[in-house]
Order: structure tokens, then C-alpha cells, then sequence
């Protein structure tokens, strides 16, 4: 393997029903950065079925090219199908870094084609960069339980793949005069050579709000204390109309279900106000909220990491300051008829 004859950036664009998923246009945003550090072009790769109209889209949000398969058998993901058609533009094109979103189906293909093409991946990455003097994608991500962060190389093989979590980065604006080229290639599939078949999709009816989405979060953790003291959390969101979430260490005692986990092995939210309450600020937990757009943390320990992150920050005890916040809450909810307004 000659490691110069490969060259460009490229993000798997992941589409549900003709529809781009966020994580891939905030990947083009991250993509753009590091082709531009390379000095290569950034392209997008859709693969389905009557999804050519998205390839503009792409472009719009920074990709210089998209290559694309539109077939049929492509309609519904399948590790099988997906893979054959990644395979076919990888190795014709040769691209030096591919990027995917840590998606359930992003993750799934990406290590079916890490697999064939004997190639290294790194999983659930929150920071990139490159080594633009050796070619080389710095992927960066909690280990040892968040309490390092670890840039894991892959010098040896090509492409250099990774996965990211939605929600860690940004998207561009996108510009709709922004021009590109648009590459179509062929493939050959048959629906009956397929091991697989999609016999139903259920989409998920819940009506739980998704904490990812939420613009306001009331985060606890265990400096809470126990469950009873928890309940100033649910007290606070409910008056402020906010969501609830908690760390590793709340959902591991019970006090809330995994869904409301904020961090690492949890949800990655960009809220627009965070409540970071009784919170220390492990990495694990950090990489999960830090692209908030006001964080607001109470701690009693005034060299608590999480204030390193905060936009404003309270010294002292959350049993203490957060039953004064709720009643102060409360106080301008009666002033403006009840509703509290976040624009």
C-alpha cells in the first residue's frame, strides 16, 4: 500500500426517507476544516435510493464534490448492500480519511468497511484534527473512563476512519450559490442475492420528549446527595419548563433512566441554557453539554472543573441556592402569566 496515492476527505452523508441526518452536515463543517488544512477537496457520499436531489444540499454545506449510488436495493440500510457500495467508491477514488456519524447505522457500516478495506477506526470521537505535515487524522476521545483523552493514529493504512457523535460539532451555514460537482457511479445489485430483507420499519411513536433536542436541560449529579434532594432537579425543570437530565453516576443509582443521561456513553446535547447542578465536570460527562450555549453551573467546590466550562458559575450549596432559584423562578413566572420565555 502506497500511502500518497491516497488523498481527499470524505463524510458518509446518512439519509432517512430522502431526509440528510444532522450529524452529516455537522461533520461536512469538520470535513471542510481538515480538507482545507490538507489542502484537498472535501466530498460527501450518498448512497439510496431517488436521492440525487440531496447532492446539492451537500454541496450547500461545504462539500466540494458528492459521489452518489442511486439504486432500489438501496432504499433501506443494510450492512450488505451499504457496504458494497462504499467499498465500490473507496476503492476506486481512494480517499485518505472518511468520516461517518456514531449513529446506529453509522457505526455499523463503518466497521463493515473498516473490515473489508483492513483498515484502522476509531469510535465515538469527539475532537479532530490533522498532522498536516504526516497525513495524519488526529482522533481524539475519552478513555479510562473519561478520565484521559486519548488521539488515537492510524499511520499504517488507509483510509483513516472514524466515527463521531452527533451534536460535537457544527455545521456550516449553508450557502445555496455554493458550486460543486456531482459524480454518479454504477453498481450492481440484485434484491434477491440481498441475505437480508426489510420486512416492516416502525418509527418510534413515543411522545417522551428526546433530551437531545431539548433547548432547556436541569442537569444533576451525584452531589445531590441521594434520590429525596433529586427532586429539586424535576423541581426546577418543571417550574422552568426545561428537560431533566443526570450523569453516569444518577442513572447508574437509579435516580433516572439511561435516556436522560447527559455525557460520553449518554445523550450529546447543545442546549440552549445547561444547569450543570452538583455536577463536578469529568471529561466524560464534559463532552456530552460543552457545545451549550449558556451553562450554568452550582457547585460548593470552587475548583470544580465544570466551572472551567461554565458561562456563569455558583459557589455554594445547590440544597441550599436551588430552592432560592425555584422560588425566584416561580416569582417571574406570575409576573408574565405564567409562561417563561427563552428567545
Amino acid at each position: 500500500m502506497n500511502l500518497d496515492d491516497y488523498r481527499g476527505v470524505w463524510v458518509f452523508i446518512e439519509q432517512n426517507d430522502a431526509k440528510i441526518e444532522g450529524v452529516s452536515l455537522e461533520l461536512l463543517g469538520a470535513g471542510r476544516k481538515l480538507a482545507d488544512k490538507l489542502q484537498v477537496p472535501l466530498a460527501g457520499f450518498l448512497l439510496g435510493s431517488e436521492i440525487k436531489p440531496l447532492a446539492n444540499q451537500v454541496i450547500s454545506y461545504g462539500a466540494d464534490k458528492v459521489y452518489l449510488i442511486d439504486h432500489p436495493v438501496l432504499k433501506n440500510y443494510r450492512t450488505e448492500s451499504y457496504m458494497q457500495g462504499v467499498m465500490v467508491l473507496a476503492q476506486k477514488y481512494m480517499p485518505e480519511i472518511i468520516l461517518y456519524g456514531a449513529t446506529p447505522n453509522g457505526k455499523d457500516l463503518a466497521s463493515a468497511v473498516a473490515t473489508d478495506l483492513s483498515t484502522g477506526l476509531t469510535a465515538d470521537t469527539t475532537m479532530l484534527d490533522v498532522d498536516v505535515d504526516n497525513r495524519l487524522l488526529e482522533a481524539s476521545r475519552p478513555a479510562f473512563g473519561g478520565n484521559i483523552m486519548a488521539t488515537i493514529l492510524c499511520k499504517k493504512h488507509r483510509p483513516q476512519m472514524a466515527t463521531v457523535r452527533p451534536k460535537v460539532m457544527k455545521a456550516l451555514e449553508p450557502d445555496s450559490k455554493r458550486l460543486g460537482k456531482v459524480i454518479e457511479e454504477k453498481i450492481d445489485l440484485k434484491e434477491e442475492d440481498m441475505r437480508t430483507k426489510v420486512l416492516q420499519i416502525v418509527n418510534d411513536v413515543t411522545k417522551k420528549a428526546n433530551l437531545a433536542d431539548a433547548h432547556v436541560i436541569v442537569c444533576g449529579g451525584k452531589g445531590m446527595g441521594d434520590l429525596q434532594n433529586f427532586q429539586l432537579i424535576h423541581e426546577l425543570a418543571e417550574t422552568i419548563g426545561a428537560s431533566v437530565g443526570g450523569t453516569r453516576d444518577v442513572v447508574e443509582a437509579g435516580w433516572l433512566p439511561h435516556d436522560q443521561q447527559v455525557g460520553q456513553t449518554g445523550e450529546t446535547v447543545t442546549s440552549k441554557i445547561y444547569f450543570a447542578i452538583g455536577i463536578s465536570g469529568a471529561i466524560q460527562h464534559v463532552v456530552g453539554m460543552k457545545n451549550s450555549e449558556f451553562i450554568i453551573a452550582i457547585n460548593k467546590d470552587p475548583n470544580a472543573p465544570i466551572f472551567d466550562v461554565a458561562t456563569y458559575g455558583i459557589v455554594g450549596d445547590a440544597m441550599e441556592i436551588v430552592p432560592k432559584l425555584i422560588e425566584q423562578f416561580k416569582q417571574l413566572r406570575s409576573e408574565k402569566g405564567g409562561e417563561i420565555s427563552y428567545a
